[in-house]
């Protein structure tokens, strides 16, 4: 498939600059140095759960080809927290990146490689010209293809140069935990006696284990996973032997529910795409759903903006996920809530049958409330249930607190389900974000991981990149009977990427999981709380010059060698655009089929961002012949914020390019 990702003409690669490197031992990279090999410039931002996608499957490539093969990261920031070169720095290794990494804050790369969107990806020759730009994940077949091309063609030439890169491991650092994600606590007997009352289960991340720590929050009384080299991977088997990769959330069962199932904890095991089960008394680590190969989503129910409605099936070893980040027991529901990150939804799993259902989201990526069944998300990644059975929402991509409300307090008939819908209570979009108290909606977030429910009707939020834990207050009476306004406002800050919340056993201090401090602290309950104004803001990209008035707007696509348009009904593209501000576009807002679009932009508007969401559907088969009834079938989508600035006589149209390759 490599005819459908090399580009025919001959463009020179632009030099790599930024504010500096990782992963080189303190040395500078340029496009000399690297000179003889084959490149791929990923470009990426660390809150993106795609770019951690593109991290992944790019690992057996460079393993494959290492002699031959240099990725090179290009961290171009979507948030402001992440252009602190500490978090990206923390972010490296984190996420473990065994290539060097450019620290690109201010976009000069990524402009001069015209990057559009989180992930791209940009491939050059061995003498320094573009071989291939690549937006999106799922592309390792084509990039395999082109690189074993690459290879054959510039040995033949003699312009291939084999042996290592400048890649220099950074030296490892010792530690209790390291970047733990998610914290339970203990309030039942686990492990057949009740002697972790108390105690807090953690997703000790890094380390690619599940611990179990004394109240000191710092004795470790003991782990599952990882070994003594908390070496990472899928294996099932006693605390010793058993293995994970990346684990996020995790929740505890019913006691009555966990004698019957044989497992008393579940685990979001992130990168491995699975749930996993502990029994807390053998210490045996089992899988209990995923088959380790990421989902994608369903293109023929996608492309009508509604998801198969109910259960998945109870084989859930056989059901696919994706990022699974954070992990919720339901007591409303009776069943365990998931945060699928990877694919903007919320699932539910039953122990009891093995079921899995999707139970909100359409799995298209944004801010849209309504029914859980049209509703979008954004990389959820935090959940807590109200004492109402309402599902509280950490929606981090979009900075916003949601909630889905289950009706469970509903005046429904006997036997009538209600019918859960979708609240936006704080946050506008994929690109807006902030640090701003108030009301709540003029209240900003930035990519939130954590959420907890308290007693009192509030609600907390671990607002990871503002390193802040803030407030939600609806409309409720106060002691003298008056009505008080809902509210945000701030309970702690200072915090280094808190990625979770809860109230502690006593009820008068919260626990923070704070992951970039590789600790979990106590915080003190406020009697007054703060209140921060520092404004409201978009992620910051290049502007590109626009002519106001009539504007054209095209997106380029081809399906992947084997594979075709699916336009069995109807034209099978799709084309979503609005602004910021809402009158920028005059005309041309709105949904509607093909990736052509007519806008009319506002002359008396300066400066504005187009959000553009392009989608395409393709199926297994040959042009000129009719797909297979069983083809599988494929949904490309790519979301784009592109500022704009309106000046006469500027460009008067702009192409983006949506590629398809896997």
């Amino acid at each position: 498939m490599t005819e459908t990702i090399r580009r025919a003409e001959r463009v020179r690669a632009s030099e790599l600059l930024g504010r500096g490197w990782l992963n080189t031992g303190g040395k500078d990279v340029s496009l000399e140095d690297l000179r003889g090999k084959i490149v791929i410039l990923d470009f990426w931002t660390f809150c993106c759960i795609n770019c951690l996608h593109v991290l992944d499957e790019l690992r057996p490539l460079e393993q494959r080809f290492s002699d031959v093969l240099v990725t090179v990261g290009v961290h171009s920031p979507k948030f402001e927290h992440e252009a602190d070169p500490d978090a990206l720095a923390a972010a490296v290794e984190r996420y473990e990146i065994a290539h060097p990494v450019l620290d690109d804050p201010n976009l000069t790369t990524w402009q001069a490689y015209a990057a559009r969107a989180w992930p791209t990806l940009v491939v050059l020759d061995p003498e320094g010209y573009i071989a291939a730009h690549l937006a999106g994940e799922g592309h390792v077949a084509g990039l395999t293809s082109l690189v074993e091309e690459l290879v054959a063609e510039h040995e033949a030439k003699g312009t291939l140069h084999r042996g290592d890169g400048p890649y220099v491991p950074p030296e490892p650092v010792s530690r209790t935990l390291r970047f733990p994600g998610k914290a339970v606590p203990v309030t039942r007997e686990l492990g057949g006696s009740d002697s972790s009352h108390g105690h807090f289960l953690v997703s000790d991340t890094g380390h690619h284990r599940i611990v179990e720590l004394d109240t000191d929050l710092t004795t470790v009384v003991r782990s599952w996973g990882g070994g003594a080299d908390h070496e990472k991977g899928h294996r099932d088997g006693d605390p010793a032997s058993a293995r994970f990769n990346e684990p996020q959330g995790l929740t505890v069962l019913p006691a009555e529910l966990a004698q019957q199932v044989g497992y008393d904890i579940v685990v979001a095991d992130t990168v491995n795409h699975r749930l996993r089960g502990i029994n807390a008394e053998t210490g045996a680590v089992t899988t209990l759903a995923g088959n380790g190969v990421q989902r994608l989503l369903d293109a023929e129910r996608a492309r009508s903006g509604a998801i198969e409605s109910g259960s998945l099936g109870t084989e859930p070893l056989q059901i696919s996920l994706s990022s699974p980040w954070d992990l919720l027991w339901s007591a409303t529901l009776g069943r365990v809530v998931i945060a699928m990150a990877g694919t903007h939804q919320i699932f539910t799993f039953d122990p009891a049958t093995g079921e899995l259902s999707i139970f909100a989201g359409t799995g298209l990526e944004g801010l849209l409330d309504g029914s859980a069944e049209t509703a979008w998300f954004a990389q959820t990644s935090g959940l807590t249930e109200d004492a109402d059975g309402d599902i509280w929402i950490a929606d981090s991509e979009t900075s916003s607190l949601r909630v889905i409300r289950t009706g469970a307090d509903s005046d429904a008939e006997p036997g009538e389900a209600a019918t859960p819908e979708v609240e936006t209570l704080i946050g506008e979009g994929l690109f807006d974000f902030g640090f701003r108290d108030g009301a709540p909606e003029q209240a900003r977030l930035q990519h939130p991981l954590g959420v907890t429910a308290l007693p009192d009707g509030s609600v907390l939020l671990a607002d990871t990149y503002n390193g802040a834990i803030r407030r939600y207050r609806g409309e409720h009476l106060a002691a003298d009977g008056t009505t008080v306004a809902a509210s945000v406002s701030t309970v702690a800050r200072g915090l280094k990427e808190p990625s979770d919340v809860l109230l502690d056993a006593d009820g008068t201090n919260l626990l923070v999981v704070e992951t970039n401090a590789h600790e979990l602290v106590r915080i003190a309950v406020p009697q007054e709380y703060l209140t921060v104004d520092e404004g409201a803001t978009q992620s910051q990209r290049p502007a590109t010059a626009v002519s106001p008035g009539e504007f054209s707007l095209a997106i380029g696509f081809s399906a992947p060698t084997g594979q075709k348009l699916d336009d069995r009904w109807g034209d099978p593209t799709q084309l979503k655009v609005s602004s910021s501000p809402e009158n920028l576009l005059l005309d041309g807002a709105g949904n509607s089929e093909g990736l052509r679009r007519t806008l009319q932009l506002n002359p008396e508007v300066t400066e504005g961002v187009l959000h553009i969401t392009a989608r395409a559907a393709a199926c297994d088969g040959a042009e000129g012949e009719e797909i297979p009834m069983h083809a599988a079938c494929h949904l490309y989508q790519q979301d784009w914020g592109i500022p704009v600035r309106l000046e006469a006589g500027a460009q008067d149209e702009l192409t983006l390019d949506l590629r398809g390759v896997r």
